[in-house]
């Protein structure tokens, strides 16, 4: 059950959303015992976005949300740096201009029911 959300002040226009859930869906599988088929990539642009106390500038966050007590470090990090060429590639976000955030935990809920 994992998800990825990506929130940028940035404008993501249809054709680099589709590559990047693309890219996202490829991505997912560096974590263990993660798959693309249970993947769900949300991309929340022109948000209202402000860094190092600065508005005017490409600025991002990545959320990794996935079903399990931990995530694993070595893997998040190799995942960490995906999604920062990927940002940076299709947002043109630098690297000290973003966020990348990882969370875990047991309580999901699917298909009118609980894991």
């Amino acid at each position: 059950m994992p998800c990825i959300q990506i929130h940028t002040n940035q404008t993501i226009g249809a054709e680099t959303a589709s590559e990047m859930k693309k890219e996202l869906g490829k991505m997912i599988s560096i974590l263990p015992h993660k798959t693309e088929e249970w993947l769900m990539v949300i991309l929340n642009d022109q948000c209202n976005m402000s860094f190092h106390g600065e508005e005017n500038h490409p600025v991002a966050l990545a959320e990794v949300k996935i079903w399990g007590n931990s995530v694993d470090r070595e893997a998040s990090v190799k995942m960490t740096a995906a999604i920062t060429a990927l940002l940076q590639d299709k947002l043109q976000v630098a690297p000290n201009d973003m966020y990348v955030r990882y969370v875990a935990t047991m309580d999901w809920g699917w298909n009118g029911t609980n894991f």
